[in-house]
């Protein structure tokens, strides 16, 4: 797959109303964008001189200023897992992964929408690394065209680098094209969006899609919350957990608590028992998750006893609650480890 010229608009991502528009700009039939679209998300074209039952007047008028805005993986590298980490062309001074995770008849892919973040988690590399870059419409879509198991895929997760409701129109316009029958025509079931939980993005999210959510919570206090998630400060973990409590998470969704266990920070019966009351009466499942060690970070993971004791309190308490099995974390592919890799963008 060759690499496009990047001062070309993509037509990848685009919606089909945005591809009407641009079929009439272009002085081409309405019918044209269906045609585009079917080239774009369902043939999966690499260039416009492919769309054949384009005129050829109109594919070499489209070609003066758009490409298909697909992009092959700069590399990638595979653990002993089987899970795969791609780099991929992002934002002027950084690259962004994406990671395909491997388990039995489920392939899913774990895609970035921004290069680096705003968020600054202590706990997470692309946080401490900083904001570089919003990542188009184009270049979410592309990672999930472009990885070599394309066309096994079974879910996708918003959970790579960035915070996804920080790029929240990229992010909606990238689900539109996965769901709609004119594009991937995925069932939102297939999708989950992971936030730290800004208000206005997740309501948004919430009232447009029908995609599963995972919130970021990893303590229950909002003051330890601060000190390791600033953004506790604008976005208060209860007033989260008030909004998605206006929702239905029993039947055409799911929810999902993120929770990073750390030894001696978070693992307690008191926090276990906080986040009991914190959830109580939600149809929620609780995922912890296994620290992996990050450079400059005096945190640790909670024992594996530690957190066994854990899930089975909330249990026992009526809340669903596993622990995640860790994957990738040799090739710096697992939760929180993902920091890209700096570009020669400028």
């Amino acid at each position: 797959m060759a690499t496009e010229n990047h001062n070309l608009q993509p037509l990848l991502g685009m919606t089909l109303p945005q591809l009407q528009a641009l079929a009439s700009e272009q002085g081409m039939p309405r019918f044209a964008a269906k045609q585009m679209a079917q080239w774009l998300y369902e043939k999966r074209v690499t260039s416009i001189d492919q769309m054949t039952n384009l005129s050829k007047f109109a594919r070499e008028k489209l070609a003066r200023d758009y490409c298909i805005g697909r992009e092959a993986p700069l590399s990638s590298v595979k653990s002993t897992d089987g899970t795969v980490k791609y780099l991929f062309r992002g934002a002027p001074g950084r690259d962004i992964e994406a990671v395909m995770i491997p388990d039995r008849d489920r392939a899913t892919l774990c895609v970035s929408s921004q290069a680096g973040c705003k968020m600054g988690c202590k706990f997470c590399m692309t946080g401490r690394q900083g904001f570089h870059g919003n990542l188009t419409a184009a270049q979410i879509i592309n990672q999930p065209l472009s990885v070599h198991e394309a066309d096994r895929l079974t879910n996708i997760v918003f959970m790579g680098m960035g915070e996804p409701l920080d790029n929240l129109d990229p992010v909606l316009q990238a689900i539109e094209v996965l769901t709609a029958p004119w594009g991937l025509a995925w069932s939102p079931k297939r999708i989950t969006v992971s936030s730290i939980g800004k208000l206005d993005g997740l309501r948004k999210l919430l009232d447009s899609t029908k995609v599963h959510i995972a919130i970021s919570v990893h303590t229950p206090f909002p003051t330890q919350r601060r000190e390791l998630m600033p953004v506790e400060r604008a976005y208060p973990l209860t007033s989260v957990i008030d909004l998605l409590r206006q929702y239905d998470f029993a039947h055409q969704r799911r929810l999902s608590i993120e929770y990073i266990m750390w030894h001696g920070v978070n693992d307690d019966d008191r926090h276990a028992d906080a986040l009991i009351r914190l959830l109580r009466g939600m149809e929620v499942r609780v995922n912890l998750i296994r620290f992996h060690a990050i450079p400059d970070c005096d945190l640790t993971s909670a024992t594996d006893q530690r957190m066994v004791e854990f899930r089975d309190r909330l249990n026992g308490a009526g809340i669903t609650c596993t622990i995640r099995t860790s994957r990738g974390e040799d090739i710096m592919a697992a939760c929180g480890m993902l920091a890209g890799k700096k570009s020669l963008q400028s």
